[in-house]
């Protein structure tokens, strides 16, 4: 399992994942929900609430490189299905990377139920 989380940063480390976790978790969900309320055909609204539910699992850091890599996957389908403004799509999908690779953080649920134990052999 260690192998799937790279990195469970502290200090300022830990706080510019977390602020990257919460600007790309924030930016799917809002995004998602606003497509979502404008009653779109079915097709793009399975994605949108995929997309929807890639930004909540990013916002509360659970299975963070999943998600990222998720986020990376959508923002590149989103890049090619709505021409208007790609640029917006590889920011996301650039996002998406750096999670994947970096890890959560130390604030994240992930490094909560992943994180690096200590053991406590009695005498």
């Amino acid at each position: 399992m260690r192998r799937l989380f790279s990195n469970f940063a502290t200090g300022a480390p830990g706080v510019g994942l977390l602020l990257l976790r919460l600007v790309s978790g924030i930016g799917l969900v809002v995004h998602g929900v606003l497509v979502v309320r404008g009653a779109p055909p079915l097709g793009p609204a399975v994605l949108d609430v995929l997309t929807i539910s890639t930004g909540l699992l990013l916002l509360v850091g659970l299975w963070t490189p999943m998600a990222g890599t998720m986020l990376a996957i959508l923002a590149l389908g989103h890049a090619f299905l709505h021409r208007v403004d790609p640029w917006t799509c590889v920011l996301m999908g650039i996002l998406g990377v750096a999670l994947a690779l970096l890890g959560p953080g130390v604030w994240s649920v992930d490094a909560r139920l992943f994180g690096w134990k200590n053991i406590r052999i009695p005498d």
